[in-house]
This record gives structure tokens, sequence and C-alpha cells, in this order.
């Protein structure tokens, strides 16, 4: 476990961003894995979606948990997102995530959003953080601040003093979503001492742009699902209207049936004696 932490903080301080893809379910995870990427996120939107729950409430605990356990078997370093932890007892919050570890998770989100739009408390979220530093030491502790993302007022000078204080408690990197402006990214990777994670936004700068201003991480966040969904209703759209090709690149039957682990005791052909 120490091993595959350390690896997984090192993908952090490579000369091109880390890019972090979410999945949201075990075909995803396993297809996006197979496509070679060394780490892979989890999406909570993804997750309470597909479970019929909102995201951002405590919800999915039972949910984000049982996806980590199908999740861990696969040849990836994983990162979970656990919203703000499931809970605000900060004792409750690291045996959660020490249950993740045990699986072999690597890494977490957390984030001070509340689900009405407002920002928790600095020292709650630090609490959080600190509890579970201090249970689980290599964790990869990614504290998210949902400054921009939830349009306060001064974002940049509210995520620099949540940014030290969640650094203080023991947060291994920071994740502001949200910004894309270059300059101000340029501006918190100079005043933040510890790798900032950004989350991919279409029609916003690149890796190699967010490489040039100090971005370490690149999250893809729910985009993943939603274009996925997206391409589902349009398929389904384009099928009702009269038909329509092949979109490139569509897995097969046997490519997505070949990203499930056979049955034990079943046969090369995937069938049961």
């Amino acid at each position: 476990m120490t091993d595959r932490c350390a690896e997984f903080r090192a993908l952090h301080h490579a000369r091109r961003p880390l890019l972090l893809p979410n999945a949201w379910d075990h075909a995803s995870a396993a297809a996006l894995a197979r496509r070679g990427h060394p780490a892979i996120g989890t999406t909570s939107l993804g997750v309470a979606a597909a479970a019929g729950r909102p995201d951002g409430t405590a919800a999915t605990a039972g949910e984000t948990l049982a996806l980590a356990r199908r999740l861990a078997p696969l040849p990836v370093l994983l990162s979970v997102d656990v919203e703000a932890g499931f809970s605000d007892d900060p004792a409750t919050v690291a045996g959660y995530v020490t249950e993740l570890a045990g699986l072999g998770v690597v890494g977490i989100n957390l984030e001070d959003g509340r689900a009405d739009g407002t920002l928790t408390e600095p020292e709650l979220l630090a609490d959080k953080v600190a509890a579970v530093k201090a249970a689980v030491p290599d964790l990869f502790v990614n504290a998210r601040t949902d400054t921009w993302w939830l349009g306060v007022d001064d974002p940049l000078g509210q995520t620099l003093v949540r940014a030290r204080a969640y650094r203080a408690a023991g947060a291994d990197g920071i994740f502001v979503p949200g910004v894309v402006d270059p300059a101000t990214l340029g501006v918190l990777t100079e005043w933040i001492d510890a790798p900032v994670n950004v989350l991919y936004q279409p029609g916003g700068p690149g890796l190699d742009k967010l490489a040039a201003v100090g971005v370490a991480r690149v999250s893809t966040g729910s985009l993943l699902f939603r274009v996925a969904l997206a391409a589902a209703l349009a398929t389904a759209d384009g099928v009702r209207a009269g038909g329509l090709a092949a979109p490139d690149g569509l897995p097969s039957y046997a490519e997505v049936q070949a990203l499930v682990p056979p049955a034990p005791g079943a046969q090369p052909d995937g069938r049961l004696p």
C-alpha cells in the first residue's frame, strides 16, 4: 500500500499534469484502465446519479464504498471522491476513509462546499483532513475548496486562506475547480505550497497550457459521465428519427464483456461448467 501511495504521489510531480479521468462504475473504470491511464478517480455526481440519489448531500456513502470495492482489483491507482466525508464528525470521516484505504484506495477528494451553496468553515474541513492523515498517513488527501465553484466574494483571497489551513492540517494537494484563467492559476500555483488540481472544462486551457502555469493535476470530474449520457440520448433520438450509423470507436459486445472478470470456475469462453 505504501508503495502504491508513493507511486500516486509521484504522478503529481511529473513534467506534464496528471490527467485523472473520473469513472462512475466498473465498466467506465476498467475501460479507462485498459486505455493506459495509470490513475483513475471517481465522480460523485456520476455515482450519485447512477444510484438515483442527489450529489453532495452525503447520501452515497454506501454506494461509494461499494464502487471502491468493485474497482480495487483493477490494475490502476484509485482515488475516491468522498464529497465532504459523508459526515461532519472528523473521527467518522477518518473511519470511513480508513475502510477505503484498506481496499487499496490511494487518494481521496474532500471538499468544503455544502449542498446549499455555501462553504463550510475552513476549520471543520481542516479537522477532517487532520483526522484522516492521522489515521492513514500515506493516503493522498486532495482538499477541494469551492470558492470559485460557488462564486463567493474574493475567491482568490478565500482560496489562499483555506489552502493554507488545509495544508497546515496535512492536505497533500489542493483542488480548486472552476478556475480556467491561466494568470489566476499561475498565482494559485505560486502561492500554494502543494500540487494544485483543477477541473478540466471544455474550451478551457489544455494540459500543456496548464503545465506552463504550474498545475499538477487535471480532473475530468463529471464530464465523462455527462458526455456518456449525452451520447446515449443522441443515439436513442437518432434511432427514433429513422436510424444512424454506428459512432466511431463503438466498443463491441465482446469488448465490453472482456472488461468484466470471468466468474469463478468459468471456462475460457466464459461459460460455466
